[in-house]
């Protein structure tokens, strides 16, 4: 069976170059380990986690956020069962959704394990051992990511006390006590989730702050926050050894600049430390494919390895492990194997923490401007100086924007607060356009709204702001 493309993996990547490529009048193949298609995103990453983060979201408002608004009800009780159904039934309707706009774009699936032969050339060994061999004009590789694990430290992951992402959003019970070994984004979404339905959160994390990489003020405040829903957090520490102890597990610390080592018992450990490159399995070595030092497949401003033909995107390449910017290559390399020409603007790619106050950023931090020996010019405002804010008693936050000194341009923005992954597009749309803090400042915006601290912030970067 000849084909024009091959994508081997359906997570958002491979899932949108595959359909914008079937868009674009090519044949299009996609094979599918999983029995279902949209990767570890629509599976058991992205969506699923994002079903508990709002069905969470909504038990804690029930029980102590309405009383203050004149909604009084009885005490809340916690149906986990029915909260896990809620998720499940979310992950049922995407990965159906992506079945169905394979069907609708012809693109034929091939479900099993995906394996390079050589230029053009693909295997797929489904569940029963039965391969079938395939050719392709072009081939992508779009596995996407895998566990990281703790670098030096042997763990062993049973997914029951001991647990990745994975199995944080499959717990049977609400743990007491959980330890989440990592401070980033995964480690906060899914800590925030059981805490905010009753378990006490203990976050170790190796350097000196949480959300490492993402603006110092940021991170700080949005620390404050968390500390005050009652998460706690142990920064500077290096994990040692993360082990089953009883019925529940243990992890041992020491301080990064050196110390005695602390132990803390929990019913459930979570391993949060990142994510690494899923190459196993795929024969990119017989193959000829060349990885990084990282495990990376190694690929050119075209996505192309270095085997005519091959290319790669997503998770699996350079670059931040982000859906969004999968998708984005997805759609560049499909215009690029069509004969157009593809980009992405890697300075414009968002990203976003889902918990509660969401934190966003887009562009560079205070920190990387200073380190790059760029002069800057900051504009921040507090969303408890927003009207809207007030009134939905969500004040916590600011919205904090980065431009150039000379011409204004603005060159990152970050926000902490209520919505704040939505409202970060206003900033990633004025940047790729290559916009001043001035023409936002300049754009009327409605009233009242939580965007107005948008406006606000971009007000007191090239001017002064008008509501504080």
């Amino acid at each position: 069976m000849s084909y024009d493309v091959i994508v081997i993996g359906s997570g958002p990547g491979g899932y949108v170059c595959a359909i914008k490529a079937a868009q674009l009048g090519l044949k299009v193949a996609v094979v599918e380990k999983r029995e279902t298609f949209g990767g570890t995103c629509l599976n058991i990453g992205c969506i699923p986690s994002k079903a508990l983060l709002h069905a969470s979201e909504v038990f804690a408002h029930a029980s102590h956020g309405m009383e203050s608004l004149g909604v009084e009800t009885g005490k809340t009780k916690l149906n986990l069962g029915k909260m896990m159904e809620h998720k499940d039934a979310v992950v049922k309707s995407n990965v159906e959704g992506v079945a169905y706009l394979f069907k609708k774009n012809k693109i034929e699936s091939f479900i099993g394990t995906g394996k390079l032969l050589g230029e053009g050339k693909v295997s797929v060994t489904d569940a029963d051992g039965k391969e079938t061999e395939l050719e392709a004009k072009n081939v992508v590789i779009a596995t996407g990511s895998d566990v990281a694990g703790i670098p030096g430290v042997d763990v062993k992951i049973d997914e029951k006390v001991i647990i990745s992402s994975t199995g944080g959003i499959a717990l049977e019970k609400v743990p007491e006590h959980m330890i989440v070994v990592g401070g980033g984004v995964i480690g906060l979404e899914m800590g925030s989730v059981w805490s905010r339905l009753g378990a006490k959160v203990t976050v170790v994390e190796y350097l000196d702050s949480i959300l490492g990489g993402m603006d110092a003020d940021v991170a700080k405040q949005f620390q404050r926050i968390l500390a005050k829903q009652g998460m706690e957090f142990k920064l500077g520490q290096k994990v040692t050894g993360v082990e089953t102890a009883g019925k529940g597990a243990k992890v041992s610390f020491e301080p990064v600049k050196g110390g005695d080592t602390e132990t803390l018992e929990a019913d459930v450990v979570l391993i949060a430390t990142g994510r690494k490159p899923y190459t196993e399995g795929l024969g990119l070595e017989d193959a000829g494919v060349v990885l990084d030092e990282r495990g990376r497949v190694r690929t050119d401003h075209h996505y192309q390895t270095n085997v005519p033909g091959v290319y790669a995107i997503g998770d699996v390449i350079a670059g931040p492990m982000l859906a969004h910017k999968a998708e984005d290559e997805g759609v560049a390399l499909a215009e690029i194997m069509a004969g157009q020409a593809g980009h992405v603007n890697y300075g414009v790619i968002p990203s976003v923490v889902y918990t509660q106050p969401e934190v966003a950023a887009v562009g560079k931090t205070e920190e990387e401007l200073k380190a790059d020996g760029v002069k800057y010019k900051v504009g921040k405002f507090p969303f408890s100086a927003n009207g809207r804010a007030r009134a939905m008693q969500v004040p916590d936050g600011f919205v904090k924007f980065l431009a150039d000194a000379e011409t204004d341009r603005v060159l990152g923005a970050h926000i902490v607060g209520f919505g704040a992954g939505e409202m970060i597009h206003e900033a990633a749309v004025l940047m790729e356009f290559g916009g001043s803090s001035e023409d936002l400042g300049r754009t009327c915006h409605a009233h009242p709204t939580m965007s107005e601290a948008v406006r606000e912030a971009a007000l007191a970067t090239f001017a002064k702001p008008l509501h504080i």
